[in-house]
């Protein structure tokens, strides 16, 4: 739609291992695990990220081993080895040490940075349960290690990359050949802490989330407007039948929302987290979205309203929703040059 070049888009699969199924025994949550990389790599993503980094039902007490997840690792590589229409277009993410996907489930005073000699053995161990699956060509492919930078946000925190609580990170990975770092949870990360990020060879930044609360500004900025403009009953209500879908299914922010039900309901609409985004495939949600894009139209919005609701002029719906997202990107395609 966008004349985008494809031959430019890599899909990715993140935090691909047992995490959805943590409450199974081993054999049942690893075989599931199995099925779902070969899934994703037939379906066309190449660039894999193996985590096998959570605990299942039958696991020891105590920390889980590295051994052992180097070794379930090792073996959803060789499952996608095996799936996959051409494994040579395969390229893999390694690393145990990863934020919660999604973000942070309760509130933090503090993140660990990952210390190196855990990287180290991060990546020792998983050169040998690849060598030992008979994966060294798969090897070659393994492009990068997740570690913790010290980054991390939540319902409503924000942890700030501080370059010299990691300064020992980029000076280790430019003694490993082919490797880069990858950063999870950089969302709502300033302009400055990216590009030192980027400077100290976090080369692959993730952001997810932050996109997704900047779209969910512009449409209840552009549904504020639409109050202004319209009677109630023409209105489309968007925030509600968002709210309305979430009390349906809860199951995607029961999690990470905690607190009374008035704090509950006000971090739905405005926390950090956006679990709501979860619920805008739903199709009362998708009627309402459709409707409130139809009754504003293709014109410019009063002056006045953009000024008070969106914070920029001289733009129409579409255009407030795009300008929203733009502002998350232009952040990272600053930092990286």
């Amino acid at each position: 739609q966008n004349d985008f070049p494809l031959e430019k888009l890599i899909l990715g699969g993140d935090h691909l291992g047992p995490n959805v199924w943590q409450n199974e025994a081993a054999d049942s949550a690893m075989q599931k695990s199995l099925d779902m990389v070969r899934a994703y790599v037939r379906a066309g993503f190449t660039k894999i990220h193996l985590d096998a980094s959570m605990k299942l039902a039958d696991d020891p007490a105590g920390a889980l081993a590295p051994g052992v997840v180097a070794q379930r690792g090792a073996l959803m590589a060789k499952a996608a080895e095996h799936a996959a229409p051409d494994a040579g277009q395969l390229r893999y993410v390694i690393g145990t040490e990863v934020p919660v996907p999604g973000g942070a489930q309760e509130r933090e005073d503090l993140v660990s940075v990952t210390k190196v000699e855990d990287t180290r053995q991060t990546i020792a161990l998983a050169h040998e349960e690849f060598l030992k699956a008979g994966l060294a060509s798969a090897w070659e492919r393994v492009m990068a290690v997740v570690v913790q930078p010290g980054v991390e946000f939540g319902d409503d925190f924000v942890f700030e990359y501080e370059p010299e609580a990691a300064k020992e990170l980029p000076a280790f990975i430019d003694t490993v050949p082919g490797l880069v770092y990858e950063a999870h949870s950089t969302d709502y990360q300033t302009r400055e802490a990216l590009r030192s990020l980027v400077r100290d060879h976090f080369a692959i930044l993730k952001v997810g989330p932050a996109l997704t609360f900047a779209f969910r500004e512009a449409i209840f900025a552009l549904a504020n407007i639409e109050q202004e403009m319209f009677p109630a009953e023409a209105c489309s209500n968007v925030p509600q039948a968002l709210n309305n879908a979430a009390l349906r299914r809860p199951e995607y922010w029961q999690k990470y929302y905690h607190g009374s039900p008035a704090e509950q309901a006000f971090k739905l609409k405005y926390s950090l987290s956006d679990r709501i985004r979860y619920y805008w495939t739903d199709a009362e949600v998708q009627t309402a979205l459709q409707r409130l894009l139809k009754n504003l139209g293709e014109q410019k919005l009063p002056y006045s309203l953009l000024s008070q609701y969106a914070g920029k002029t001289n733009l129409t719906a579409a255009q407030v929703i795009e300008w929203k997202i733009s502002q998350v990107l232009e952040t990272y395609q600053a930092a990286c040059g």
